[in-house]
């Protein structure tokens, strides 16, 4: 049986592990990628325990063991801005930024790096690292001032950082490969076949890629949009690009009956 701990006990261990850089996993779905992905996850508080192992029960059976060992009682309201539907949150140690960099340098990869140049939106930068994860992208990194590991990105992506590599990097920390940027002058994605170990970099919404990355990349590659539609959004972009990784070889879709 753990030990009992009281509220201010519980709120003072708390508030002393977000000081130290712990990452908030906000709700239950993030909780359970976390765990399923291997993160050191050192406190899990919420509302009504109980509740909360019966969501694992029902969600996710692998975590719930896991979720019923970890998950202390407290009060939220007090301790977040916000609480999440769920009712739980916790705190994970973040993954070294050495060994995040070394598998990104990696060579040969088997998936592609999402590069984001100077993004602005935290939520979309979230969307773009649950994408990631999904697709088996090696991992996902961000040019410009923007913290991936900022609580907004880490909700948004669902605690899915533990199941790929996010960094920051500058021009100069770019991984090895091929830089492929994408660009509304560069040549239909539709043409191409993108390679494992490719760079695949995405501009902001309203600049695009910046002249520095721009004039770094090895091929500008467009996605196809109708005319008068200003541009899709980047969790959107970055989606259609992974697909297109992932399926054929340009050329060698399959036809009718294959």
């Amino acid at each position: 049986m753990r030990d009992e701990w009281s509220s201010d006990e519980v709120e003072r261990q708390w508030r002393e592990g977000a000081g130290q850089g712990l990452v908030l996993l906000d709700g239950f779905h993030a909780l359970k990628h976390a765990l399923r992905f291997g993160a050191e996850v050192r406190m899990v508080l919420a509302e009504d325990p109980a509740a909360v192992r019966a969501l694992a029960a029902e969600l996710a059976p692998d975590v719930e063991d896991d979720v019923a060992r970890l998950a202390r009682p407290a009060q939220l309201a007090g301790l977040l801005p916000r609480v999440h539907p769920t009712g739980v949150a916790a705190l994970a140690v973040r993954p070294g930024r050495a060994a995040g960099l070394a598998a990104l340098g990696r060579l040969p990869r088997p998936a592609p790096v999402v590069v984001l140049d100077n993004p602005r939106n935290l939520g979309n930068v979230g969307a773009v690292v649950r994408l990631a994860a999904g697709f088996g992208a090696t991992g996902v990194v961000t040019r410009g001032d923007l913290d991936p590991w900022h609580p907004n990105v880490v909700r948004a992506g669902a605690g899915l950082h533990y199941a790929t590599t996010v960094e920051r990097i500058t021009l100069e920390t770019l991984p090895p490969g091929p830089l492929y940027a994408l660009d509304p002058e560069g040549e239909d994605i539709r043409a191409l076949a993108l390679p494992d170990d490719a760079l695949l970099a995405f501009g902001s919404e309203r600049h695009g890629i910046s002249p520095e990355l721009r004039g770094r990349s090895d091929h500008l590659v467009s996605l196809p949009m109708r005319p008068q539609v200003s541009s899709y959004n980047l969790a959107t972009s970055v989606a259609m690009t992974l697909f297109h990784w992932g399926g054929p070889p340009a050329g060698q879709q399959g036809g009718e009956g294959s």
